[in-house]
């Protein structure tokens, strides 16, 4: 068997090739217990990148402080650690690390590695959001960046498939970029998508009629006819066509920002701005909110809300009340 080292960056695929903290290898079955955590415990790469990433700042913060062995962290140790991270970011960013540790220690105690989970105990930064940050596009907007695309290429056609997706089927980026051309499917005589959603939920959507038309001409002008190969690619440089790998998230949010500064958008737009922007329009032009949430596989309109930038007209137009 390889050395504990050696298995982490493998099973923990984007935790940036992690080293075994110098702590946990000190701990008796800290150190295959630990990669457990993060090999089998977490399914979502992106979650499992994030926490691999809190756990070893944590982790490297205490030996920092004099603490030898997991055993010895205390309440106390993840309170100073949580109260050092507010200094510099946001109370949700201070929450999902505090997350991160939690689940960790109730990992290890599980396993009979520490006695207690010293986060247990320790409570986060108060935060309520009724409205998200994402940045969202107007109508217009995200009309310019469609007509900016050079369709004549390859890479046009997938990037305006692609937006198309996020926008007009309120798609997660994960979600767009996990679908295969089987994925895409026809039903009543119309194109529906299939997107595999956070938590194994399997999503079924119809398309909007444009979107069909931006899918289908992607699909028949770049030849992709393999079933189960990913229907949004990269792009082989050398040969100037598509590769047979699937963009990645951040290759995705390039693209974006580089489509929106080539179509003259000033708002810093992101991959998630997409799905924002897709809702807001809709419950403007007469949508229900519970239609929404359908729409969007939310579990609950509350997270529905936080998509709906239709208050920010109204506040823009109050403050413009005030006439000096």
């Amino acid at each position: 068997m390889a050395p504990p080292a050696q298995i982490l960056p493998s099973h923990a695929s984007g935790t940036g090739g992690m080293e075994l903290p110098a702590i946990v290898a000190a701990s008796p079955g800290g150190a295959g217990r630990f990669l457990e955590f993060f090999a089998a415990a977490i399914r979502n790469p992106n979650t499992r990148r994030a926490y691999a990433r809190a756990a070893g700042d944590f982790l490297a913060w205490c030996e920092g402080h004099g603490v030898r062995e997991l055993g010895a962290i205390a309440p106390l140790h993840v309170a100073a650690w949580i109260e050092m991270l507010g200094r510099t970011l946001a109370p949700p960013s201070v929450k999902q690390r505090l997350a991160a540790i939690r689940h960790l220690f109730d990992w290890l105690v599980t396993g009979q590695v520490v006695v207690i989970n010293p986060a247990a105990s320790v409570r986060g930064p108060a935060h309520s959001a009724r409205t998200g940050r994402t940045p969202v596009l107007e109508p217009d907007e995200a009309r310019a960046i469609f007509d900016a695309i050079d369709i004549g290429t390859p890479a046009g056609l997938r990037d305006r498939a692609l937006i198309g997706v996020m926008i007009y089927s309120f798609a997660r980026i994960g979600a767009a970029l996990a679908m295969r051309r089987e994925d895409m499917f026809v039903q009543g005589r119309r194109l529906w998508l299939r997107l595999h959603e956070k938590g194994g939920k399997r999503h079924d959507m119809p398309c909007h009629h444009i979107l069909e038309d931006y899918l289908l001409s992607y699909v028949e002008q770049c030849g992709l006819d393999d079933p189960r190969g990913p229907l949004f690619c990269s792009i082989d440089r050398r040969m100037r066509r598509l590769s047979d790998r699937a963009l990645t998230q951040a290759e995705a949010h390039v693209m974006v920002r580089r489509r929106a500064r080539a179509a003259g958008v000033a708002t810093r737009i992101g991959n998630h701005s997409f799905r924002a922007s897709g809702i807001t329009i809709y419950l403007r032009n007469g949508g229900a909110l519970e239609n929404a949430a359908a729409m969007a596989n939310h579990s609950s309109t509350r997270t529905t809300q936080l998509y709906d930038r239709r208050r920010d007209e109204i506040s823009l137009s109050e403050v413009e009340r005030v006439r000096i």
